[in-house]
C-alpha cells in the first residue's frame, strides 16, 4: 500500500499522547508515519523512488534530490530526550507568558516552553508564539565546541576551496534550568539572554580571527556583534546590516546562526501549519562507520552527494510546525524564510531560505543527534546535539558545512570569554 499522510492520523495519535500525559503530548508527538513504519523504515529515496515520498520533504530538498544531487536514507523514529528540569518548568510556568503589544513583547516569561499547546490556525500569532517557543527552546546552559570545522564547497566541480577550524562557545545567562547558578548568572550587567563566541585557529592568514554576539532578554533593545580582525588588531562594532553578509565569504550570514540570531520584532512571523516530513534527526551511535570521520582525535559525521554537501545521516519521520519569517526592513537581502521547526523540540530542522524576487535561493540542513546515543560523555546533557549544518545555495551551486564536536564543558564557562575585553586579549 502506497504511503499516504493524513491530517486525521496526525492529530489522532497527537491526542492518544495527549490522553495519556500533557508533558508527552508536548515533547512526544508522534507521527501519523509511524503506523506505515514497514514501508519506509530503512529505505533510500532516491530520484527513482522520489514520487513515493514526495509528499512527506520539503520542496527544496525534493528539488536537490530530483536533480540527482542526494539522496536520504530513513531511519527508525526516536523520541528526543528533553531534559526533565525543563519539562517540569513548561509544566509549571508554561500558560503564563503573554505577547505584548508589539512584535518582540513577550510578557511573564519565567522558564520552559513560553507557549505550550498545539498552535492555532485561527491566531494571528501564533507565528510569533513558536518563534518565541525556538528561541527559548531547551539547550544546555553552556556548550563548548574544541573544533568546529568549516569548509567551502564548489557543488560543479566538487571542489573544497576552503577549511577553516574554529573554537566555539555559548553561554546562557538567565532562563537557565540545569546548571548553577540557577535560574540565572547575577553579574550580567548587560542584560544578555545568551551570548555566542567563536575564535579562528586555523588558517594562519585568519588566525585569531573572533566573532561575539549577545543577544538580549530584551528584544527591543538594539542587536549587538562584534569582531575582531587579526589584520587590524582592534575590535570592531558590527552594525546591523553587517549581520547579514556572509559570514568570512560562506554561504551563511551571522543571522543564520543558531537557526535564527536575530530580533523576534525584526521579522512577520507566519504559522503556515503543521505537517510531518523526513528530517535530519538520528542515534550518533547508530551511525555507520562509513557515515563518520575522525578529525585531529574528534568524530564528526561526514558529508557526501554533490560536493560533499549533504550530511550522510539517516532521517526519521517527524512533526514539524512550518512558519515564513518575512524581514520588515526593505534593505534585507533575503525575501523570507520558511522555517520547519521539530514539534518536540521546537529546534529548526530545515531552512528554505527566498530571495527578494521570491526565488528559492538557500537549503539550510541542522543534522541533530539523540544525546542518549551520542557517547557516554553527554550523558548529563539530555537533548538534542546538533553534529553538523550544511547551507546551499542552489542558485551559485555552493555550500558551506559545518562539523561539531560539543560538549558540555567539565567546568563553569567565564562570564569573561564572551566579553570584548577577552576578544582584545585573544588577540595578541
Amino acid at each position: 500500500m502506497a504511503l499516504r499522510y493524513t491530517l486525521h492520523s496526525l492529530v489522532f495519535l497527537w491526542g492518544f499522547v495527549v490522553a495519556c500525559s500533557a508533558s508527552a503530548a508536548e515533547f512526544d508527538p508522534r507521527p501519523g508515519l509511524l503506523a506505515q513504519q514497514d514501508e519506509w523504515l530503512g529505505r533510500s529515496i532516491d530520484a527513482s523512488s522520489l514520487a513515493q515520498f514526495d509528499a512527506y520533504l520539503p520542496p527544496a530538498l525534493s528539488e536537490v534530490i530530483a536533480k540527482g544531487a542526494t539522496e536520504l536514507t530513513t531511519g527508525p523514529f526516536i523520541t528526543v530526550p528533553v531534559h526533565p528540569r525543563y519539562v517540569e518548568a513548561t509544566d509549571q510556568f508554561g500558560g503564563q507568558a503573554e505577547l505584548g503589544d508589539e512584535v518582540g513583547d513577550l510578557l511573564n516569561y519565567q522558564q520552559g516552553r513560553p507557549f505550550p499547546g498545539l498552535p492555532e490556525a485561527s491566531d494571528p500569532r501564533a507565528g510569533e508564539k513558536i518563534a518565541w517557543n525556538m528561541r527559548y527552546g531547551y539547550g544546555p546552559d553552556e556548550a563548548e565546541t574544541e573544533l568546529m570545522t568549516w569548509r567551502y564547497k564548489n557543488m560543479r566541480t566538487n571542489n573544497e576551496e576552503r577549511r577553516i577550524e574554529m573554537y566555539g562557545a555559548i553561554m546562557r545567562f538567565d532562563h537557565r534550568h540545569v546548571r548553577e547558578p540557577l535560574p540565572a548568572i547575577e553579574q550580567n550587567r548587560a542584560e544578555l539572554y545568551s551570548a555566542l563566541y567563536l575564535k579562528v585557529d586555523f588558517p594562519f592568514d585568519i588566525k585569531n580571527t573572533q566573532l561575539l554576539t549577545h543577544t538580549k532578554l530584551d528584544d527591543g533593545e538594539p542587536e549587538q556583534a562584534w569582531i575582531y580582525l587579526n589584520t587590524q588588531r582592534r575590535v570592531k562594532r558590527l552594525g546591523t546590516g553587517q549581520k547579514t553578509d556572509a559570514f568570512l565569504g560562506s554561504d551563511i550570514m551571522i543571522e543564520d546562526f543558531l537557526g535564527y540570531n536575530g530580533r523576534i520584532r525584526d521579522m512577520a512571523w507566519e504559522y503556515v501549519g503543521s505537517t510531518e516530513i523526513f528530517a535530519p534527526v538520528y542515534g550518533f551511535d547508530d551511525l555507520s562507520l562509513e557515515s563518520k570521520i575522525d578529525l585531529d582525535g574528534h568524530e564528526v559525521i561526514e558529508f557526501g552527494g554533490a560536493g560533499g554537501c549533504f550530511p550522510e545521516i539517516t532521517w526519521q519521520p517527524r512533526v514539524v510546525h512550518k512558519v515564513k519569517a518575512t524581514p520588515l526592513a526593505e534593505s534585507h537581502p533575503i525575501g523570507h524564510r520558511l522555517f520547519y521547526i521539530d514539534a518536540a523540540t521546537y529546534a529548526p530542522m530545515v531552512t528554505e531560505i527566498f530571495d527578494r524576487a521570491g526565488k528559492l535561493w538557500k537549503l539550510g540542513v541542522v543534522a541533530v543527534s539523540d544525546s542518549s546515543k551520542h557517547g557516554e560523555e553527554n550523558a548529563e546533557w539530555q537533548g538534542l546535539i546538533t553534529d553538523g549544518v550544511t547551507m546551499i545555495d542552489l542558485q551559485a551551486e555552493h555550500c558551506t558545512t559545518l562539523q561539531f564536536d560539543t560538549r558540555i564543558p567539565d567546568q563553569l564557562l567565564r562570564t569573561q570569554l564572551f566579553t570584548t575585553q577577552q576578544m582584545r586579549s585573544a588577540g595578541r
